[in-house]
């Protein structure tokens, strides 16, 4: 599995626009990984009710819809986040809610994936540069600080043997009846993620997947974001 990941000039656009913030947007974020070949929910940035409505319609299914805001990091901490939207009312209210929170100016409409949930993460250590973290994600990451790290760029078998010493192996090869994960996928995105963690090297402090929702056919990055270096 050959994958060196370099930085396009789109890249370097978007981490220049974004250094006197400190992170980049969702929607930005997300743009960049799947540049470099990352999956992803299908998604809407708008500020427009019809065309939300419209990419509803389309998905036949619930949506996710996120505050995009300058001003906001941590989404839970502004309830900037609302899930399981079916509706054009329950989208109408939601949206509503989310434009009057403080910067917003559009929302990230996006489709809502089910499966397990991974966390992938990335810090730019002082010592020895990028490492990769891998552990079970969503708010379990912090409850159960189930995670195993190496330094970037890793193998394949790098990836086998941080899944295995995961007290929660048996979640990606399906415990009780689960379904498990795509390992073939999961691997890829875990090996390409850490080359794109070592382009990065000069310019981030740490990226978040959280989660990444991997199933038996796929892994998506349901939530990006990327921190910069100061």
């Amino acid at each position: 599995m050959l994958i060196r990941e370099k930085l396009s000039k789109s890249d370097k656009a978007c981490i220049l626009a974004s250094k006197e913030r400190g992170w980049i947007l969702e929607p930005d974020a997300k743009a960049m990984l799947e540049r470099h070949g990352f999956d992803l929910p299908g998604r809407l940035v708008t500020d427009s009710l019809s065309d939300a409505s419209a990419f509803l319609s389309e998905l036949s299914a619930p949506v996710v819809v996120k505050a995009v805001s300058p001003r906001i990091l941590h989404k839970t901490e502004y309830n900037a986040v609302a899930v399981g939207v079916k509706t054009d009312k329950e989208l109408e209210r939601e949206m509503t809610r989310l434009l009057a929170l403080e910067g917003c100016q559009s929302v990230l409409v996006e489709e809502m994936v089910r499966g397990v949930e991974i966390f992938a993460g990335a810090k730019n250590d002082d010592q020895f540069g990028p490492v990769v973290i891998l552990g079970i994600g969503g708010t379990a990451v912090e409850v159960y600080n189930d995670t195993a790290i190496r330094m970037a760029p890793v193998t394949p078998d790098d990836v086998e043997s941080m899944v295995n010493s995961l007290k929660a192996s048996t979640l990606f090869t399906g415990f009780r009846g689960g379904n498990g994960v795509n390992m073939v996928a999961l691997t890829e995105m875990v090996v390409r993620f850490s080359h794109l963690s070592m382009a990065l090297e000069q310019d981030f402090q740490s990226v978040d997947l959280n989660p990444v929702i991997c199933d038996p056919e796929k892994c998506m990055v349901a939530d990006a974001r990327i921190m910069l270096a100061p």
